[in-house]
This record gives C-alpha cells, sequence and structure tokens, in this order.
C-alpha cells in the first residue's frame, strides 16, 4: 500500500532510505556475482590445481578503503535527515500529546483538548509528548515521524505537514493488550478553516460532563458506549445489572450501583469483571467527577 508523502520531512527520509537500498542492491548484486563466478570457475569439475597465494596488498586497501566510504556517505545522508528532524524552528505551534493506555490526548496553547489531531497545513508544528502510564510511541507513517511517550518525561517532535487530508496515527511500542486499538487521525486543514476552527468556541450543547471525563481520562480506550465488548466491558446497561465479579480470588453476584462504580474507578482491582484481566490502573478523579461519571453511566441504559 502507498503512503503518501504529507510533511516536509516524508521526502528527506524516503530519499535516505533510497539512497541506502541502491547501495546495498549494488553490493548484493556485486557480492552475489562474484559467488556465482567463484561457484562456476572453480567447479571440482575443471580439476583446478590451487595455488598458493601470498596476499596482495592492493586489495586488501580496496577492501578497507570502499566500506568504509560507503558507511561514512550512508550516515552523512542518515545524519542529514535526522538533523532536519530534530531541528525545531524559531516559529512553531505547540501541541501537547498525553499518550495512556489506550488513546490519544490532544492539548493545544488555547485550551482546547481533543482526541484527534488537527493541524493546520504549510506550518510547523511542535508536538511535546508525554505518558500517563507506561511506555508507548506517537508514528504517524504520512509524516515518516515518531517518537517515543516516556511517563515522567517529555520527548519532543516536528514536521510540517504538506497535504490537506487525514492520516493515520499509531502507537508502535507494545503497551498492553489494547496496543492495537490505540489508534487516532491527524486532519490537516487549510490555515483559514484551521484558524476558525481552533478560535471557536466549544458549542454550548455540549456531550455530558461524565462522558467528557470518561473521554478525557481514556476509559473510552478500553470501554465502549454502545454494547461492544473491547478490553473492559461496556458501560451501557452495566448501571443497576447484576455483575459477576472476583473478590480477593472468590466469585461473587453484586449489583452495579453507584458504590459499586465508585470503587472500581478509585480502586480497579477490587473487584475484578469475571472474564476481564486485572489491567485497569487508578485514575485520578475528584469526587466531584466521580458522581458526573456515575450519572452518566445511569442514562446509558
Amino acid at each position: 500500500m502507498f503512503i503518501p508523502e504529507a510533511s516536509n520531512s516524508a521526502l528527506k527520509v524516503d530519499s535516505t532510505f533510497t539512497s541506502i537500498l541502491i547501495i546495498e542492491v549494488i553490493l548484493l548484486a556485486i557480492v552475489t556475482s562474484a559467488m556465482v563466478f567463484f561457484v562456476v570457475r572453480y567447479n571440482i569439475r575443471r580439476k583446478q590445481k590451487p595455488e598458493n597465494i601470498e596476499g596482495s596488498m592492493f586489495l586488501e586497501i580496496v577492501w578497507t578503503v570502499i566500506p568504509t566510504l560507503l558507511v561514512l556517505v550512508m550516515f552523512y545522508l542518515g545524519w542529514k535527515s535526522f538533523d532536519i528532524i530534530r531541528r525545531v524552528p524559531k516559529e512553531v505551534m505547540t501541541i501537547g500529546v498525553t499518550a495512556r493506555q489506550w488513546s490519544w490526548l490532544f492539548s493545544y496553547e488555547n485550551g482546547k483538548q481533543s482526541n484527534v489531531l488537527r493541524v493546520p497545513m504549510g506550518q510547523p508544528v511542535k508536538m511535546l509528548l508525554t505518558s500517563a502510564d507506561v511506555l508507548h510511541s506517537f508514528y504517524i507513517p504520512a509524516f515518516r515521524i515518531k517518537e517515543d511517550c516516556v511517563p515522567r518525561m517529555q520527548t519532543y517532535m516536528w514536521f510540517t505537514a504538506e497535504e490537506e487530508g487525514t492520516y493515520d496515527i499509531f502507537c508502535t511500542e507494545y503497551c498492553g493488550l489494547g496496543h492495537s486499538g490505540m489508534l487516532s487521525k491527524v486532519i490537516v486543514m487549510p490555515e483559514k478553516e484551521f484558524a476558525a476552527w481552533y478560535g471557536r468556541a466549544e458549542e454550548k450543547v455540549e456531550k455530558p460532563a461524565g462522558q467528557k471525563i470518561l473521554e478525557e481520562k481514556g476509559c473510552l480506550g478500553c470501554h465502549t458506549t454502545d454494547g461492544t465488548r473491547k478490553i473492559g466491558p461496556t458501560f451501557k446497561g452495566l448501571y443497576g445489572s447484576k455483575v459477576t465479579v472476583l473478590t480477593n480470588g472468590k466469585e461473587r453476584v453484586i449489583t452495579a450501583d453507584e458504590k459499586y462504580i465508585k470503587r472500581s474507578v478509585t480502586d480497579p482491582g477490587a473487584d475484578i469483571v469475571k472474564g476481564y484481566p486485572n489491567i485497569m490502573p487508578k485514575l485520578p478523579v475528584t469526587n466531584e467527577e466521580l458522581e458526573q461519571i456515575v450519572e452518566y453511566l445511569e442514562t446509558l441504559k
């Protein structure tokens, strides 16, 4: 499948890899040809008499100098591409990226937050990356850029999107059972269209507060609100239902009431829903946020 070259670094990275590939193919052809020649030329059926070879200073110099020069050329090509990728322009838009199991959160300088990345076409963008839990890796194939998201540490990457469109975002560091579902999109917009979106206030008819909290905390990376089974049980129809759980290794059936939901958030290992792994982290939430989550789950009948 063809992946477009949609950023300033994509063409440079592809050119570097293509140059190195050409060098490798030429070397492969030379080595393979030499091997075939010697197999045929000195086949035992030809009854050639072996000769004692003392060595050749010329050959020793050739097969030392040429590979050294090739390595230096490949290093130079790689270094030039790396330098471009890491040297951030002075005038850039900064966007924060928070990775968590198993979703992305993008935070803009004006306070906007989204689980989909929107950027202006033709404007340099610097991403400040971190992780809320384990090691992740932020990767946009169409931009040919990738950088690790490390807990308690801030890393960075930058790019200039040059083609309008929607492109995939992946996590390329295995981060647990939901790794394959840790997906998002980057939407490259014309500058005027992006400026309108960036400056537009959030609509007054907003999502329920509880839903927004679940999205911001990354809960919907493991749970769904439509009944679909993921790594964690669905939220649809959960409130008031009978749930089979394991408590201290013992199986029991309890009602998913307000008390149970709050305990599941603040102490997720206390009652583990049967059939699901004990992998949910303890979420940093306030009492007010807990109340809003419970109120929202009540509506998901």
